[in-house]
């Protein structure tokens, strides 16, 4: 009881400095606009101690009236009457009287380049990014930024040393004018040398880094590129920090070229993953990840991968270049050991791929490359024979595209993305199959409101194995659905049809579709409830007594990198072997 009336006597003592807090340091008054009376409110601000004698309310009021001026010139407001007051109130309270007058409009502002003058195109642009309109209110805001766009206008077209000298502003009581004249000082075209690196080089070839600048020697200086490469650079994940700048006008070369300074900081050259996983269908998995750093001096990245679980193992080794060639085009080869026990078959194998992917923006790319394989399949029913036999090879190519148009990679909340995988594929074993393997994926999210805290999202998914049927395609090769990436509420592979003993058969075809509609609450929770659904077929689209859903709900805890997410689900087509419910937990919307 005790501990609670000092909690009750804590929050009501807080509750009175809220209060008083919420006090202006001085009234208000006069004929004012709402949203000009808001600002000098802004600018007068609060306060939570009481005004104890006239004199303090003086130099509150005071304090007020020099507050207000400040806001009125900064918005064009140059004929002004600002009072200063006291009232007659026991205890005394600060006032401030203000007339506004007229808003002060804009009139002919000019730019003066002082020599050496740039070129004629700087010059032109210079006033087209100005800005400033004839008529317009003279807020002091905006003519300080047009000397901004001004200064950076003369910077992205080579000239790097372009600063402002003080600007002459006349403001005319007679017609209630703001006449702004600015003193531009571009100095002399700048072109760009080599790069040089500041400091300890690190595990870095220079001659990779140059590869990497995207100008030429002798070409124009530009912001831009500057700050492209050390893009580059910290796309490649092998620096803890980059920094990128023009070198001083001190060290331009005798040949007039100027070159840009790097600076790097390597992370640590080796680092250890652990990663483990529980499933009540899948069972456990561990993983494990070693990655060596920056071996061959070019940001390349060296790993060795582990993983056991009771359905998927494999041991393999991955060796990723970045900017392979050319600028955002990165290159990875590598291969391994698997082995796979499912439901449907068990696989074990060995394989080499190598592709190159070539990105666009952030989360958009184009991928080329292709696979060689030999593993052993072992169907656990063989009511299919398959006329390849238990041992293949297989030779395949890689196509895929990404289109990515959503706001956010982990948590979309307007947008679109589009998918799209193609995969030519040789089989032989005992005889040989050809076929092209198609899967495509679309995603659609809706917000509603302004701050977009209601999300509808959708998501459709399609595949089909052009050329091959489900008794020659091999079991690892066909289409399974279900799942926390595929049908919520379901196991995996329990989608599609089933042999008598509830074994998944797969198909050459499949069919997935998503709806979810995510609630924000608060400033880091939300609620989701979705409905998915799922087929697999063995024709070109599988047929619609194939079709199963699951229906469930879900959490999310922003993170501030993206969510957290919970879902639980129940199949609405439970058979025989399914569960009565599933429960996810994975970083990022489920799509």
């Amino acid at each position: 009881m005790g501990r609670l009336v000092v909690a009750v006597a804590a929050t009501a003592a807080l509750g009175a400095g809220a209060a008083r807090a919420e006090q202006p340091r001085a009234s208000i008054e006069g004929d004012l606009k709402a949203d000009l009376r808001a600002s000098i409110a802004r600018a007068v601000g609060e306060t939570d101690k009481p005004i104890s004698n006239r004199f303090e309310a003086r130099r509150r009021a005071r304090e007020a009236g020099e507050n207000a001026i400040a806001v009125l010139r900064s918005e064009g407001y140059y004929g002004y009457e600002v009072t200063p007051d006291v009232g007659e109130d026991d205890p005394p309270t600060a006032i401030v009287r203000v007339t506004p007058g007229p808003r002060f409009t804009l009139a002919d502002p000019q730019i003066q380049w002082l020599a050496p003058a740039p070129d004629e195109g700087v010059q032109l642009a210079g006033e087209a990014v100005m800005g400033l309109a004839t008529g317009a209110p003279g807020r002091a805001v905006d003519v300080i930024n047009a000397e901004g766009r001004i200064v950076a206008a003369a910077q992205k077209r080579g000239y790097a040393d372009a600063v402002a000298e003080p600007r002459e502003v006349v403001v005319d009581h007679a017609d209630r004018t703001v006449r702004p004249t600015y003193r531009i000082a571009a100095g002399e075209l700048v072109r760009l040398d080599g790069l040089k690196v500041v400091g300890e080089q690190g595990r870095s070839r220079l001659s990779w880094l140059e590869h990497l600048a995207p100008w030429r020697q002798g070409e124009v200086y530009d912001p831009e590129d500057v700050g492209e490469l050390e893009r580059r650079l910290l796309d490649t994940g092998v620096y803890d920090s980059v920094t990128v700048s023009l070198a001083p006008k001190d060290q331009t070369g005798p040949d007039g070229l100027r070159p840009i300074l790097v600076s790097l900081s390597d992370r640590k050259p080796r680092t250890l993953e652990l990663g483990a996983s529980y499933s009540n269908t899948e069972g456990f998995g561990a993983d494990a990840r070693w990655t060596r750093y920056n071996v061959l001096g070019r940001a390349d990245t060296l790993a060795l991968v582990a993983r056991a679980s009771t359905i998927d193992s494999n041991l393999g080794a991955e060796l990723t270049l970045p900017h392979w060639r050319r600028p955002q085009q990165t290159l990875k080869a590598g291969g391994g050991f698997y082995m796979k026990q499912t439901d449907a078959y068990d696989e074990s194998g060995a394989g080499v791929r190598m592709d190159v992917q070539r990105r666009f923006g952030k989360t958009s790319y184009l991928t080329l490359g292709g696979s060689l394989d030999y593993s052993k399949v072992e169907e656990h029913q063989q009511v299919h024979f398959n006329t390849l036999g238990q041992d293949v090879y297989a030779v395949a190519g890689l196509a895929a595209g990404a289109l990515d148009r959503s706001d956010d990679p982990l948590d979309p909340k307007r947008g679109w993305r589009l998918e799209l995988r193609l995969e030519p594929t040789y089989l032989l074993g005992d005889e040989s199959l050809a076929y092209l393997k198609i899967q495509t994926q679309g995603s659609l999210y809706v917000p509603f409101g302004a701050k977009a805290r209601t999300v509808a999202a959708a998501r459709v998914k399609l595949g089909s194995m052009l050329g091959a049927t489900i008794d020659k395609a091999p079991a690892s090769r066909r289409f399974y659905a279900g799942g926390g990436g595929s049908v919520r509420g379901y196991a995996y592979q329990a989608i599609g049809p089933r042999y008598a003993d509830n074994t998944p058969v797969g198909g050459t075809s499949l069919f997935e579709t998503s709806l979810e509609l995510r609630q924000k609450i608060g400033e880091h929770w939300g609620v989701v409830a979705f409905v998915d659904a799922g087929a697999v077929g063995a024709g070109d689209f599988p047929s619609g007594d194939q079709f199963s859903a699951g229906a469930g709900v879900g959490v999310r805890y922003d993170l501030g990198f993206g969510p957290i997410r919970a879902d639980i689900a129940i199949p609405l087509d439970r058979r025989t072997g399914d569960p009565a419910f599933q429960i996810y937990l994975s970083i990022g919307q489920s799509f």
